[in-house]
C-alpha cells in the first residue's frame, strides 16, 4: 500500500486527490509561516537578543494561532474545509453532561 493511499484511509478520505489537496495545504501553511514569522518578530522587535522565554511566548501567542487560521484559509481556498474542521473540533473538549 503506497503512503497517499494510507493517509486516505487513515484520514477517511474519499480519493487521492484530496489526500493531495491537504498535502498542499499543509505545504503552503508551512511555507507562509515560515515567511510571516520574521516579519511579524521585526516588527515587534523581538530579535535573537530578546530572552528565549519572550520568544516562545510570542511564537505561542502568535504563530501557532496564524498557522492555525492560516491551515482553515488555505483549507477553504482549496475545498478541504470539511477535513480540517473536523480535525479541530476533535481537539475542542467535549461537553460533559
Amino acid at each position: 500500500m503506497t503512503l497517499l493511499k494510507k493517509l486516505q484511509t487513515r484520514w477517511q478520505l474519499g480519493s487521492l486527490r484530496q489526500v493531495i489537496m491537504i498535502l498542499i495545504v499543509f505545504s503552503l501553511t508551512g511555507f507562509s509561516i515560515v515567511l510571516i514569522r520574521p516579519l511579524v518578530f521585526d516588527w515587534i522587535g523581538v530579535t535573537v537578543e530578546t530572552d528565549w522565554f519572550v520568544r516562545w511566548a510570542w511564537y505561542i501567542l502568535f504563530i501557532i494561532p496564524a498557522y492555525q487560521m492560516l491551515l482553515l484559509g488555505y483549507g477553504w481556498l482549496f475545498g478541504q474545509s470539511q477535513f480540517f474542521l473536523r480535525r479541530y473540533r476533535k481537539m475542542l473538549p467535549s461537553k460533559s453532561s
